[in-house]
């Protein structure tokens, strides 16, 4: 790693900024497959069963969830600038494998290794971005990461509609060639930042209870009960079934656009295009008001979205219009799961298992989601792509009543005082440790 001097006096939003960065890399590389698919289905003869493959492996889906269930571990045992300093260059490698992949092997496990460091990356930047935001403002700090997550596509949308009519799959390979250079400026920008303050004094703290023989490892299974348990069932339930709905969006639109809607390539690119500009729009919307008013209200009206929106596609194919597909386009991107997802799953676990945690749900978004991109293809081949649309609105639905019920409010708190509110007697007076009642805290006598 190269010896950079640490900036110990970086300001919070130059911190979020640049660890949020990654949330650009993520979903551009998510767009840019998806906004060539069609070339590289033809250039690659990928079959229906080899898209739903790479879209199950991929930084979408599956990729990420193991990336992010490993991640998770090791940035609360190493810290969280120790994993996303190591993804991005592992990342890079990936994309390179895309850009110059010439069969579909290849192009299979550079998706395979951008997807495990996008997943490993986001839980340590999510994590650090709460981490270090001020109380008052950690719903603004953390929609600034979906800022950047929505202007990926739009850039990386906009950018292909000229490419791909003007070069081809050439074009499609420069859009993936783009990543590697961004993704370039943000490793060496985060050697400059220090550690999580918040985990460094939690880890030095833990390191001593361990030498004292008073504090035991958590695995999963300690963490997957009691006020933990409910917090995790919270962020799946909200997350986990509106994502799979968002990850259809994300890699198969253009596709469904094209295929279902009748729009030519340009056509379904901008439309694309079109949602995530509103996503930017829809998040400034959060980031003004999550820190401001009840989140419960909030959420209330901005998850039905999806649910709403998705009805479009359940119509038969000669009743849609493209009124219909540009009012499902805008109205689709004022969905804010994403965003009270990140917030939610970084502020509501403890310290010691905050990244663990959040890495675990991410999983079990992803691998949910990488199961249903494996059917898609395989749904649209045979029973059409009315029935996948039913199912979709059938768990937005749900996401948006789990919300409603179970959504927290705790705007203005720190994150100790949120931990000590909702986990009580299960920390003991350090706010770390879980009581002996859970077996997870002081080892029995």
């Amino acid at each position: 790693m190269m010896n950079v001097k640490v900036d110990y006096n970086m300001s919070a939003w130059k911190k979020t900024i640049i660890a949020g960065l990654i949330s650009y890399i993520d979903a551009g590389s998510i767009v840019a497959g998806a906004s060539g698919l069609s070339m590289w289905q033809n250039y690659l003869g990928m079959d229906s069963v080899q898209m739903g493959l790479l879209a199950a492996l991929s930084s979408n889906t599956g990729g990420a969830a193991i990336g992010a269930l490993i991640g998770g571990k090791i940035c609360d045992k190493y810290g969280r600038k120790f994993v996303y300093n190591w993804a991005l260059i592992i990342y890079m490698i990936g994309v390179a494998m895309i850009v110059c992949a010439t069969n579909y092997p290849m192009f299979l496990l550079g998706y395979i290794v951008v997807g495990l460091m996008v997943g490993a990356d986001v839980v340590a930047s999510w994590t650090f971005i709460a981490e270090e935001a001020p109380s008052k403002n950690r719903a603004k700090h953390c929609g600034s990461a979906q800022i950047a997550w929505m202007l990926g596509p739009v850039v990386v949308f906009a950018a292909s509609i000229p490419l791909n009519s003007m070069f081809g799959l050439l074009g499609n390979r420069i859009i993936f060639a783009h990543l590697i250079v961004v993704a370039a400026w943000i490793w060496y920008q985060r050697l400059k930042m220090p550690e999580s303050t918040e985990w460094k004094n939690a880890k030095e703290k833990e390191n001593e209870l361990m030498l004292k023989g008073t504090l035991k490892k958590i695995s999963y299974m300690d963490f997957l009960k009691g006020t933990s348990l409910k917090t995790v069932l919270l962020c799946c339930g909200v997350y986990t079934l509106w994502n799979i709905a968002a990850s259809t969006g994300g890699f198969f639109m253009p596709y469904i656009y094209e295929h279902v809607g009748n729009l030519s390539n340009s056509m379904a690119l901008v439309m694309q295009c079109l949602n995530f500009a509103v996503c930017i729009v829809a998040t400034f919307i959060f980031m003004y008001t999550a820190d401001r008013y009840n989140r419960r209200v909030i959420y209330g009206i901005f998850g039905a979205v999806p649910m709403l929106c998705w009805v479009v596609w359940t119509l038969p194919v000669e009743m849609l219009q493209t009124w219909m597909l540009v009012a499902f386009t805008i109205v689709n991107g004022f969905a804010l799961q994403q965003q009270f997802y990140q917030l939610w799953s970084s502020e509501l676990f403890p310290v010691r298992y905050r990244a663990t945690a959040q890495g675990f749900t991410f999983f079990v978004t992803r691998f949910l989601a990488a199961v249903w991109a494996f059917a898609v293809p395989i749904l649209m081949d045979t029973v059409g792509f009315r029935v996948a649309a039913v199912i979709l609105v059938v768990l937005c639905a749900i996401s948006w009543i789990v919300g409603v019920i179970w959504a927290p409010d705790d705007r203005g708190k720190t994150l100790d005082e949120i931990t000590q509110e909702r986990y009580g007697d299960e920390l003991d007076a350090d706010g770390m440790l879980v009581s002996s009642n859970s077996g997870i805290g002081h080892p029995s006598h």
